[in-house]
Parts: C-alpha cells; sequence; structure tokens
C-alpha cells in the first residue's frame, strides 16, 4: 500500500469513529440528562454532531478529504475525485471505524459493547426524509467547494446541525453511520431491519447527485469579447 493511500485511511478511520462517538455519545448523554424531553435531546445531539464534524472536517479534510461516508466518496470517485480502489478501502474503513466508534461510545458510558437496537424507524416518509437528507449534504459539499472551499467544515456541520430537525429521519445521511447505529439500543440507534431501506434511499442520492449536482455547480465558461480586428460574425 503506497504511503500516502495509507495515511489518507488513517485518517478515515479515526475520523469516522470519532463521528460516531459523537453521535452516539452525545446522545447517551443527552438522553441521561434531558429529563425525558426529547425535543431537548435531539438539540444537545445535533448540536454535538455538527460541532464535531467542523473540527474533524477541519483537521482531517487536508489528509483525506474527511468523507467519513460512503455516499460522499461514491460522488466524489464519479466525479474523478477518487479512484476505485481507492474508494473501495475507504469505505471498507469507514463501515469499520463507525462500527468501532459505536464501541467506544458505549465503553465510555458503562454500556454493553455488543448490542442492538430496537428503534423502529420506518416508512416512506422516513425513506424520503433519508434521500432529501443526503442529497443536501452532497449539494452542501458540492457548492462549497465550488464557491467556499475554506467554509466546507462549517458548512456541512450548520447543515447536519439543521437537518437534524427539518428530516422526518433525523439526518442519517451516511450509510456507515446507519449500519453503526442498528448495534446501539441508545437515543441515536436504528434497528437493524430499519436499516436497508435507508441505505437504499442514501444510495439513490448520492447517484442521482452524481450527476445533477456535476451539472449544477460546473465552471461557467466566460464569454470572451471578440478581439480588435477580428472578424464579425
Amino acid at each position: 500500500m503506497a504511503p500516502d493511500l495509507a495515511r489518507r485511511l488513517a485518517a478515515e478511520g479515526p475520523g469516522t469513529a470519532a463521528l460516531l462517538m459523537a453521535v452516539v455519545g452525545s446522545g447517551i448523554m443527552a438522553e441521561r440528562l434531558a429529563g425525558g424531553d426529547m425535543a431537548i435531546a435531539l438539540l444537545a445531539n445535533a448540536l454535538a454532531t455538527g460541532a464535531a464534524l467542523v473540527v474533524l472536517i477541519t483537521i482531517f479534510g487536508p489528509l483525506s478529504g474527511a468523507h467519513f461516508n460512503p455516499a460522499v466518496t461514491l460522488w466524489f470517485g464519479a466525479n474523478g475525485g477518487i479512484g476505485l480502489r481507492d474508494a473501495s478501502l475507504y469505505i471498507v474503513v469507514q463501515v469499520a471505524a463507525a462500527i468501532l466508534g459505536v464501541w467506544l461510545a458505549h465503553a465510555m458510558f458503562g454500556m454493553p459493547v455488543l448490542e442492538l437496537s430496537h428503534t423502529l424507524r420506518e416508512g416512506p416518509p422516513q425513506w424520503l426524509a433519508e434521500l432529501v437528507a443526503t442529497f443536501g449534504l452532497l449539494a452542501t459539499i458540492a457548492g462549497g467547494l465550488r464557491f467556499a472551499p475554506h467554509a466546507v467544515p462549517m458548512l456541512v456541520g450548520l447543515y447536519i446541525v439543521a437537518a437534524y430537525w427539518f428530516t422526518a429521519s433525523t439526518s442519517f445521511a451516511n450509510p456507515a453511520v446507519t449500519i453503526a447505529r442498528s448495534l446501539t439500543d441508545s437515543f441515536a440507534g436504528i434497528a437493524p431491519q430499519s436499516v436497508p431501506p435507508f441505505l437504499l434511499a442514501q444510495l439513490a442520492a448520492a447517484g442521482s447527485g452524481c450527476w445533477v449536482l456535476r451539472w449544477l455547480f460546473q465552471p461557467v465558461a466566460q464569454v470572451r469579447s471578440p478581439s480588435p480586428g477580428s472578424p464579425k460574425r
């Protein structure tokens, strides 16, 4: 394995694990401290996740691109930003690290490391919400890279905080996160039987985003004025 690829994977792994620790750990803490107020718990979970994303993308972005998300990796791959082999390795590392992040969150809060979620998240509204959430995340990244690359960490963090609230699914928007969250029976969990439709919606968003966002955010060609003396048409 090339040293550069090894270093990129070494960034994707801890970054994805830390993201899941933020999602699951803050969910556990919020549920314990909110006194049954689900709105407060969701707000705390959203803010912690968004803040963690800003930090993680800022520090790992220059190393690996800070994908932390197979849908993002697939989008970059379709647009020539990463090769097929590297993308495959990214996705394997993302899923494995996401699961590790859940286990570490459980260990920190004295919960059983191995468990399955019983929280059902089902139905067309939830699936539509995941398609919208994932497409919106990719649009945020694509537009940010096109017009405000230095603001991408903040843009992604803010988008996720907002999407926690404006989507019925609370915006998983990430296949690795979805798989890993089936392994926690906590505030952030999703029952294993609810996972496949979420994954299909997320991948559908990535597939449509590959074409739509490439067209939408392509550089606009500058119209050049005819040079002096050139023939008029």
